[in-house]
């Protein structure tokens, strides 16, 4: 049985929160055991908690802040538009990826894919 609509949209809403302000720990804490992230789809697989922590540790300490768009869940998955813009310095970055994740049946993510593409789809301001 797939976790309801209403736990996808909570975790699918915490996770957007906390890439922003959060600690990889937290992220790391949405996914189950054996999930994988493949950020951008095209990229290695990242499979298991360790290498989700390697991967949002990147995001820690970052001055962020995040946005949700369009959110659409069926069947246990969920594919959502969001914003992302990080500073360094005088320099702002902004992508907007469209995740899809998979849920297991306690709302905790099997697997994450992120499109969008590194070379067209970050502005820089």
């Amino acid at each position: 049985m797939a976790a309801s609509t209403e736990k996808i949209r909570e975790v699918v809403e915490s996770y957007i929160a906390l890439v922003a302000t959060g600690t990889a720990v937290e992220i790391a804490d949405l996914y189950a055991e054996d999930a994988t992230v493949e950020d951008p789809v095209g990229t290695e697989v990242r499979r298991g908690r360790e290498s989700i922590l390697e991967f949002y540790r990147g995001l820690e300490g970052m001055e962020a802040r995040t946005s949700l768009g369009v959110v659409r869940i069926a069947g246990g998955e969920a594919v959502f538009h969001f914003e992302l813009v990080t500073t360094v310095g005088e320099q702002s970055y902004t992508v907007a990826p469209i995740d899809h994740m998979v849920f297991d049946e306690d709302g905790r993510i099997t697997a994450m894919r992120a499109f969008w593409d590194p070379t067209t789809d970050m502005s820089v301001s």
